[in-house]
């Protein structure tokens, strides 16, 4: 519709400035013709004569398309016989009062013809009856003009309409055939809508907008499926993890409930070794729950968004995560050689990582063994003495839940490598394991700063929020 209307005011404007240009070319034409008529003396002294009445018998007047008439000052017409006078307008006086030198004029006949009529003075000796000067006025229909224009209206109206017309047809066809892949997309949006089938693809060709789109389309429906997918792997996996500890509970229970009921005592020692259980599976399940809940923040939202990253600095966090872990290996001894280095970054989510890692090297070190922590230049390296990794499981050790078969007998929820590797990522940094010369396993977390504090966190003090 709107290419039709902007085609038909373009036409129309086409159409009447061309039909304004021919009508104004065809009376400057026809007033051309008009003026070049010799009107003779001898013409205008018989007009004169027959008009008073004193022309001889017998005089007759040559036949002539045009109509001749003479004007005399006091507006009294004399036309030539046969033709329908015109009556004479303010401008023809004013020519034959010479006030005027020409004019040219449409009017009507007495008989209601259109006419063109051009007026000069009339330079021969002849007068009215009253002495007075005459103009003389040349006229031709105005059909000359007229019908000329109505042909070239009624072609300029058909060539309109058959252009609006095409040009109606051409857009609507032009306007399916763009609109095609929007309705693919709209559908293939509805059909999502309806039935969350996120395997949906659309067909994208070419470079355009629509393509673009479709391609845009394409990648969010393989983003929302995959986040989807990591969703129900997630739920599965913890469900997984929480059947362990919660069956284990639930036996250990069931035996205290058991004893109480039937009154049969459990051995002290057995009941202490049951409660410790108990104790040990509550732990392993709020660990399990912390570090699930942890993973399920995002960066926008909670204690992790941005408006809680601050300039922290990373050795004093590693310091207090070392305590920590002197704490939980009493018979490891832990060697530690720590720069100054300052980081941006969530300080709690930070604490968790350190903390995380330390506590790997200190679970997988033998009693008696060393564990060394190293900071210089950004990078953190917590080296121990453990069994180490198998190179073919090193690309998983930072996936959610997955623990090393050799290890799956130890504490541990799978989730703090894979809380590391987050809080790394988020921190603009990285982290990775590596087989250690002699044995063991070294990872390096590393993350980027400075080793001096920025002018809003002076040397010395607390960290800053930025």
């Amino acid at each position: 519709m709107l290419t039709a209307v902007a085609v038909a005011i373009a036409v129309a404007a086409s159409a009447a400035a061309c039909w304004l240009i021919t009508r104004d070319r065809l009376t400057e034409q026809l007033d051309t013709t008009l003026r070049t008529v010799d009107v003779n003396s001898g013409y205008v002294q018989a007009l004169t004569a027959a008009c008073s009445g004193t022309a001889p018998d017998g005089m007759r007047f040559q036949p002539t398309p045009y109509t001749v008439q003479l004007v005399s000052v006091e507006g009294e017409v004399c036309t030539s016989p046969e033709k329908s006078p015109i009556p004479a307008q303010r401008s023809d006086v004013a020519v034959a009062e010479r006030h005027l030198p020409s004019s040219v004029h449409t009017t009507k006949a007495r008989n209601g013809e259109e006419m063109r009529v051009s007026t000069v003075p009339h330079r021969g000796p002849v007068t009215d009856a009253r002495g007075n000067r005459l103009a003389v006025s040349v006229a031709a229909p105005m059909d000359q003009v007229t019908d000329p224009l109505n042909q070239l209206a009624l072609v300029l109206l058909i060539v309109t309409g058959v252009g609006v017309l095409g040009a109606a047809t051409a857009g609507l066809w032009v306007a399916r055939a763009g609109l095609k892949p929007v309705d693919r997309l709209t559908e293939a949006v509805e059909h999502v809508a309806r039935t969350e089938d996120l395997a949906i693809r659309i067909p994208a060709e070419g470079d355009d907008e629509i393509a673009r789109l479709s391609r845009s389309f394409n990648s969010m429906t393989a983003a929302l499926a995959a986040s989807r997918d990591l969703q129900q792997q997630l739920i599965a996996d913890a469900g997984h993890e929480l059947r362990t500890p919660l069956t284990s509970l639930r036996t250990n229970i069931d035996l205290l409930v058991r004893s109480e009921r039937s009154g049969r005592q459990i051995p002290a020692a057995d009941k202490e070794a049951l409660l410790s259980s108990v104790k040990a599976q509550m732990g392993e399940l709020a660990s399990l729950i912390g570090d699930l809940q942890e993973l399920s923040r995002t960066p926008e939202a909670g204690p992790g968004s941005a408006g809680a990253v601050r300039v922290v600095a990373l050795h004093e966090i590693v310091g207090a995560a070392l305590e920590r872990a002197r704490l939980r290996g009493p018979t490891l001894t832990v060697m530690a050689d720590l720069d100054p280095w300052f980081v941006r970054a969530e300080p709690a989510a930070l604490e968790r990582a350190v903390v995380n890692l330390l506590d790997n090297a200190v679970k997988f070190s033998p009693a008696g063994e060393t564990v060394l922590v190293r900071l210089a230049s950004g990078e953190l390296t917590v080296r121990d003495h453990g069994p180490g990794i198998p190179k073919d499981e090193l690309p998983h050790v930072f996936e959610r839940f997955w623990r090393s078969p050799s290890a799956r007998s130890m504490p541990g929820s799978g989730l703090g490598l894979s809380i590391v590797a987050r809080t790394a990522e988020q921190a603009g940094g990285g982290v990775r394991l590596r087989p250690a010369e002699g044995g063991g396993t070294e990872a390096v977390l590393t993350l980027p700063g400075a080793a001096t504090p920025p002018p809003e966190l002076p040397t010395g003090e607390g960290p800053a929020e930025e």
